[in-house]
């Protein structure tokens, strides 16, 4: 049990060293440094500062790619769906806040060909929810509208989320902002 809790404990240092820093700027010398441990001991928990990038991205990305596929395999109706990935975009942030942090900002870091694979799969995640969209146009649940634009707008609008976790604290209520950010998209993309 104590193994576990230091590898959790270390993955979480390193992650807020490299929200700190940022991930260009982090070296595997600061991550031993700020864990009080030697530089070779690092090696213990992960291979290369490139490896540990593309653990948490292509961890955290998986994560929003399956609650997208659940979402789309539902019965529900394309309003409800659309909420429903809203709410599992700020579900998922609210846990891993420093993670979706790196999602965001610290992708381009990757090498080819994980660079690209990357890329592809946060495409094919905005063709999902581009879909949905586009769905709720057909059956008249969601005004018509350009539905790219409307695709990227509620991306962006997600994608500053974790600042609100990591600004704010645990102590932010992801029901609240799941409740303002679904108002807020749906009074732009609802019919009626």
């Amino acid at each position: 049990m104590k193994q576990i809790n230091k590898r959790a404990y270390f993955f979480e240092q390193t992650l807020k060293l490299i929200h700190e820093k940022g991930f260009k700027a982090t070296t595997m010398r600061d991550i031993a440094e700020k864990l009080n441990f030697k530089v070779a001991n690092v090696y213990n928990y992960v291979p290369s500062k490139q490896a540990l990038l593309e653990m948490y991205l292509f961890d955290i990305s998986n994560e929003f790619h399956t609650a997208i596929d659940y979402i789309i395999d539902s019965t529900h109706d394309p309003r409800e769906k659309l909420r429903l990935v809203i709410s599992s975009y700020i579900q998922i942030t609210s846990r891993r806040p420093y993670e979706q942090a790196l999602l965001i900002n610290e992708w381009r870091n990757l090498k080819e060909p994980r660079l690209k694979e990357f890329v592809d799969r946060r495409k094919e995640y905005e063709d999902k929810l581009q879909a949905i969209i586009s769905a709720g146009v057909v059956q008249n649940q969601f005004r018509a509208l350009n539905v790219e634009l409307a695709t990227q707008t509620i991306m962006a609008t997600m994608r500053w989320l974790d600042k609100v976790y990591i600004d704010s604290g645990k102590n932010t209520n992801p029901i609240e902002i799941e409740k303002q950010l679904v108002d807020f998209v749906f009074k732009g993309v609802a019919q009626g």
